[in-house]
This record gives structure tokens, sequence and C-alpha cells, in this order.
């Protein structure tokens, strides 16, 4: 046997003098044919797996010591979710533009309940008023997530009221970190319909507001309290309930969902590693990971459980304001928006009555694209840091892992062949 490892041996060294032969499909075939007919196997050992690998140029490792690794793995990690927000804040702005718009249009023929009847209507927007057209009030809706931020910022720094909760928050602190969020949402009421007004108004029929429009409007729609200035518009006091109880109960099932979709993918991870014989140690990189999927997943499940409830509020909140919006049955012309709604309840039984169930989900195809291009983006970002994962670390290349054999040569149980096995890479396999 020990003469066998040494011819063996022999034959690496000699395959090994061009590193480039690796690549060439010619010799690789070649000597996997030497290899299947010789009367041998090679040995899981230590010496099998690192003495003729380490000639190669792709896996000298980049680090001293596994902390480094791990410590970039926590970075790439992070990345991961900050692509996710980036996502959610800015690439899926187009698409909330949309769905609003057909939110709100009452008297459309057509619901836009599928995505592919909104590519044409895209298509149409595109030739008509350029490509800036779906991006229109992208600054006011930064601008009221910015204020509600902050608004929760100054409240949690004069009141015991806390920010942010975990798993050892006691009952009373998870009412009082309610009711921060009550007010926070009830402070930007008025804001929040400006900024409404801006993404559905169209470009072509109506003027292009300033960046810091929606403090004015927004300001003299709070100083109108109890009586609004224009005809039809309805108080703040009268949409301040429906607000907080929308945002509220939005907030309460997405935490819901968040927690429980998290505790599933985490058993799945460790029942996955179990099974492999071998824990990772890159908690950290991990639990990033499973964060942004389970954020993800339980603002799908939200937004698809109260998109009637946001179709009525934003109905409510935009009557009265005169605005001429995309009419997106074809998306050549455009549509001004006249309603006469007295409350939450009076549009809620006007819509049944002419539009029928489906028109609470006028728009949903646009929901749909949003979360696609969100898992998309998601997936792709995900795909590039693992790739820099991998050359960062001292992986070898899959051609070299395919060549030589390496998987399933470890023993189970035993530990892995190399600290490079990335917690990210393999994540997208454990929780599939």
């Amino acid at each position: 046997m020990h003469n066998h490892q040494m011819a063996g041996l022999e034959d690496y060294g000699r395959y090994l003098e061009d590193e480039d032969e690796l690549d060439n499909a010619r010799f690789l075939s070649a000597y996997k044919s030497t290899l299947d007919d010789a009367p041998y196997q090679f040995i899981n050992s230590e010496r099998d797996l690192t003495l003729p690998l380490q000639k190669h140029k792709n896996v000298q490792p980049l680090y001293e010591s596994p902390d480094d690794e791990i410590s970039l793995r926590k970075y790439l990690g992070a990345s991961v979710n900050l692509i996710s927000l980036i996502t959610e804040n800015l690439l899926c702005h187009p698409f909330l533009v949309l769905r609003r718009q057909c939110q709100v249009h009452h008297t459309a023929r057509r619901y836009h309940v599928v995505p592919i009847t909104l590519l044409p209507v895209i298509v149409h927007l595109h030739q008509r008023q350029g490509v800036t057209t779906l991006w229109k009030g992208i600054g006011s809706v930064l601008l009221v997530r910015g204020m509600t931020l902050a608004v929760e910022d100054v409240i949690s720094k004069f009141t015991p009221w806390p920010k942010e909760i975990n798993a050892k928050t006691t009952v009373k602190q998870f009412g009082q970190h309610l009711l921060l969020k009550c007010i926070s949402i009830a402070a930007v009421v008025p804001f929040y319909s400006a900024s409404l007004v801006e993404t559905v108004q169209s470009d072509i029929a109506s003027e292009k507001p300033g960046i810091f429009d929606v403090f004015r409007e927004g300001a003299s729609r709070l100083l109108s309290w109890s009586v609004p200035q224009k005809g039809r518009m309805l108080p703040v006091w009268a949409l301040v309930g429906p607000s907080i109880s929308l945002g509220l109960s939005k907030y309460v099932c997405q935490l819901f969902v968040r927690g429980i979709s998290t505790r599933i993918m985490c058993r799945r991870v460790t029942f996955y590693e179990e099974r492999r014989g071998a824990r990772t140690r890159d908690f950290a990189a991990q639990s990033q990971v499973i964060e942004v999927y389970s954020t993800m997943i339980s603002l799908m499940a939200t937004e698809m459980i109260f998109y009637p409830f946001e179709t009525i509020l934003h109905r409510i909140q935009l009557q009265g304001t005169r605005t001429i919006i995309d009419n997106l049955d074809s998306g050549y012309s455009v549509v001004p928006i006249l309603t006469s709604y007295e409350g939450v309840v009076d549009c809620y039984r006007q819509t049944l009555a002419s539009e029928g169930v489906s028109g609470l989900y006028k728009g949903f195809g646009a929901m749909m694209l949003q979360f696609a291009a969100h898992v998309a983006v998601i997936k792709l970002g995900k795909w590039f840091i693992t790739q820099i994962s991998e050359l960062m670390s001292s992986k070898p290349p899959a051609k070299v892992v395919e060549f030589y054999k390496l998987e399933g040569k470890t023993p189970v149980g035993s530990a892995t062949m190399s600290r490079s096995i990335s917690g990210i890479s393999s994540l997208s396999e454990e929780i599939s």
C-alpha cells in the first residue's frame, strides 16, 4: 500500500509541473482515465489532500488565522443585508409607483392583478414619458421613512420606551414599544399623504415637486387638522386612526412571520449540518443571511395579507388633492382622481359595490413584480459575494475538487477538508 501511495504522489508531481494543464480538457481526460484504470485508490488522509493541492496557484490562503476568515465572512454577510436594504428602498420603487397608481384608480377597467398585463403599460409609459417616470416621488418616500426613524429615535431618548426589541423584552416593554410605533406613525401621517401624491401624479400633467415640497404640503395639511383647505379632502384626524391601525397591524404581523421563518430556517440549517457531520463556526455570517431571508419572507407575507386595507387607506388619503395620474389601462393618457368617500367604511362599501372584491387587489401584479425583482437582486448579490468569498479563501477551485474527487472522501464526524467552506455559500442549499 505504501508503494501505491508513493506511485500516486509521483504521478501528482509529474502532472502538476505545468499548473495550466489542469484546465486543459485533453490533459484532464487523459489523466482521469489513468486514475480510473489504476489498481489503487487514494486514501483519505491529510497528506493526500494537502500535499499536491498547495502547489496550485489559486489555493494559497490570504489570511494568517481562522479568525481573519470568519471576520471576512461576517462582513460578506453584512453586505448581503445591505444589498437587501438598498433593493427594498431604492430598486423596488418603480413597482411601488405602479402599485399605488393602480390602487387609487377607482374607474380603471384593467385591474392588473397579474404581472403580465403591466408589461405593455410599462413600455408605453417609457416611450411617452421617459425612464424617469417610474422613479417619481422617491425622494419624498425616503424622507418620510427617515422622519419615522427620527421620531422614534427622539421619543426613545426622552422616554423609557425601547426603540428595539429582542427575546429578553418584557410584556411591558413590548407594549411601550408598540406605543412608540403608534406615535411615530401618527406624526408622519400628513407627510405620508403628501408623499403619496408625489408618487402617483403624472409627470406630463403636473408640475414636478421640489425635494422639500413634501414638508410644505405635509405641514399645510397638518395645520388644517380638523377643517381641510380643499373640497372633499378628509381631515387629518380621520386618517390617523386607519393609518395607525394598518401600520401597527403590519408591524406586528411582520414580527410574527419573521420569528417563525427564522426558527424554521435555523432548524433546517442545524439538521443539514448534523446530517453532514460538521458544524460551521460562521454563526455570525449564517445568522445575517438567515435574517435577510426571514425579513424578505415576512415582508412578502405582510404586504399580501394587508394589501386590500392599504388600497382603502391610499384612496381616502388621496381624496380631495385634485391629483391627475397616469391611466394604466393603456399607458398613453392621464385621468383625474375624483372621489367622495366619507371615511374608511364608506370607501370599502363603494369599492365592493362598483369594483367587486378584485377591486381591492388592483395593482397586485405590480407587487408580485416588486418581490420578484427583490428576490432576483438578493440572489444575484449573494452569488457575487459567494464568488468573492471563495476567491479570498483557501478553498480549492471547483475543477480541482472534481479532479481529485475530494467530495465525499471525508469521514463522517471528522473536520471539514478546508476551513474555507463558507456558511454563506452553503446556506442556499441548507434553507432551500
